[in-house]
């Protein structure tokens, strides 16, 4: 069974971790959405260096973190996008859309 988290480690510094896929994405999405619904902090940093596979549905989660956070007045950007991610997002045109944190 896959495993995965979404945990605010620090005020505004969400970690994503785990296995993304298709069995883990609806628990995250909906963890994510709380987590930064609930952040008392206006600006928010997702990192992924702790994710150890990830599918599409790693992307189409930080994709609907970015709604989340822009409907609840809050910038976000993504640290640390393992190599798989990064180039699913590069051949899909999205890193022009996922601001990417240095």
């Amino acid at each position: 069974m896959s495993q995965a988290s979404v945990t605010e480690v620090s005020a505004g510094q969400l970690k994503l971790a785990g296995v993304l896929d298709y069995r883990t994405g609806p628990a995250l999405r909906e963890q994510g959405k709380r987590l930064i619904r609930e952040s008392r902090a206006s600006s928010l940093v997702v990192d992924c260096s702790a994710v150890e596979k990830s599918s599409s549905v790693g992307l189409s989660l930080l994709l609907a973190y970015l709604r989340d956070a822009r409907k609840a007045g809050k910038s976000l950007q993504v640290r640390g996008m393992p190599e798989d991610m990064h180039k699913i997002a590069q051949v899909g045109g999205l890193l022009e859309i996922i601001p990417l944190h240095d």
